[in-house]
């Protein structure tokens, strides 16, 4: 083994040479490609350093290592958009395979089924260092494994004021959040950025008097002062079991990385009605869909209702690149249909604008890797249960009569919400499009 063997089992520092070559020039793909490329015929541990200190200073969320009949993909996320970084030799492609699996402790001889680990990138900046943690998934394919690694940068952690809700929104979480008990759950697709908003609030009534305790599959991020737990259902420590011990533990609040079963419904919403605060996640479409959604797991109306505070669907939108964004005015039609879907907006919330707005166009340039956009922010909609709305679920109704009641109650919808950040130029009509 080379003399950095201790790092090389769960760990792996980056050298300070290359630090420093990434805060100069590793800011945009066509230079990581161009130095991988280089690094190659270096050396291959050097190559995988140079890949992963370039997904962490161009803000990659994922590395994606894809073998094919003519080499081999490496492809980068950045704000939720694939990019081709570089091609590489299918036996270049196993040595660096070979080499992530030695750092996230999986078997190296395994390669007809998929394996999953991780490992520590530790990055000695000049003031301080960072650890960024990996998880790495591997899939056997037809041309060989395919790799993913998840890049969880604590950076990204962020407080609610920067999720990106509009001033009236920001309150209402705010005063659900800081509530003694009920259940606040956040809905979404993956990847629509739910662990976030949720860190986001455990960060934000997280006290020296409040205990709070979650349990995940898998701890994404480490908040200090919070105790974390993760599942294991080897060990018969699954979702439901975990949150009955938590119970005992006497928690102010708990979360619940996701409700998948009755069970786990069951006894967080027990949670819920009990004194103690609950965050968790479900996977609906929207968030009047969050109660069909309970249903269908085996749960009744009268059970859910008096337990649920608020439930939040929310998806996530590139916002616009500073840098290079143009300006147009937008066409008449566009406008038409805008204020069309807007209409049902009151205008404390907001005015829609009397004539037809200047909207940014993206461009492209180094900053934003030739995209754009550069960033994302949440677009949100929020369904709270009142006690009108609870009478009104105990009647059984259809999703899409609860969503008529919310909105003429003043939910404004993950699109409409969208919209208003058109309108307020943070992001395009198109992205909206896209997302929505």
């Amino acid at each position: 083994m080379p003399e950095n063997s201790k790092n090389i089992m769960g760990e792996v520092e980056i050298p300070h040479e290359i630090v420093k070559e990434g805060e100069r020039e590793l800011d945009n793909l066509p230079s990581i490609k161009k130095r991988i490329e280089k690094s190659i015929d270096e050396d291959i541990s050097k190559a995988l350093e140079i890949v992963l200190i370039g997904a962490l200073f161009v803000k990659a969320s994922d590395i994606h290592i894809e073998p094919e009949e003519e080499g081999s993909k490496v492809r980068m996320r950045l704000d939720g958009i694939l990019h081709d970084v570089t091609n590489l030799d299918n036996s270049v492609t196993r040595k660096i395979t070979s080499r992530i699996k030695l750092l996230a402790k999986v078997k190296l001889n395994v390669e007809d089924r998929p394996q999953d680990g991780r490992f520590t990138i530790v990055i000695p900046f000049k003031e301080d260092s960072l650890s960024v943690e990996v998880r790495m998934s591997s899939l056997p394919s037809e041309y060989g494994e395919t790799v993913v690694l998840r890049l969880l940068d604590p950076r990204k952690l962020i407080a609610i004021k920067d999720l990106g809700l509009r001033k009236d929104l920001f309150h209402v979480f705010k005063r659900e959040i800081e509530k003694p008990n009920g259940m606040v759950i956040v809905t979404g697709p993956t990847g629509s950025g739910k662990t976030t908003t949720l860190y986001a609030f455990l960060k934000t009534i997280n006290k020296p008097g409040v205990k709070t305790i979650t349990i995940e599959n898998p701890v994404e991020y480490h908040l200090e002062g919070i105790s974390q737990t993760e599942v294991n259902p080897e060990r018969g420590y699954d979702f439901a079991n975990g949150l009955r011990a938590i119970v005992r533990q006497d928690p102010d609040v708990i979360l619940v990385g996701e409700i998948r079963d009755l069970e786990t419904a069951q006894i967080g919403m027990q949670a819920a009605l009990t004194g103690h605060l609950v965050f968790s996640t479900l996977h609906t479409n929207d968030a009047p869909g969050a109660i069909a959604r309970l249903v269908a797991l085996g749960e009744k109306a009268v059970n859910i209702t008096p337990a649920i505070n608020m439930v939040i669907a929310q998806r996530l939108v590139r916002t616009i690149c500073p840098g290079c964004v143009k300006y147009e005015k937008l066409d008449a039609d566009s406008f038409a249909r805008i204020k069309e879907d807007l209409k049902t907006v009151k205008e404390d919330v907001f005015k829609i604008p009397s004539s037809s707005p200047n909207v940014p166009q993206p461009v492209g340039c180094k900053e934003c890797n030739f995209t754009g956009y550069r960033g994302r922010i949440g677009i949100f909609e929020a369904f709270i249960i009142d006690e009108e709305m609870e009478e009104h679920l105990f009647k059984s109704p259809s999703t899409s009569e609860t969503r008529k009641m919310a909105i003429e109650k003043g939910m404004v919808t993950i699109r409409q919400d969208g919209l208003i950040k058109v309108l307020k130029r943070e992001t395009t009509l198109e992205e909206i499009d896209r997302v929505t």
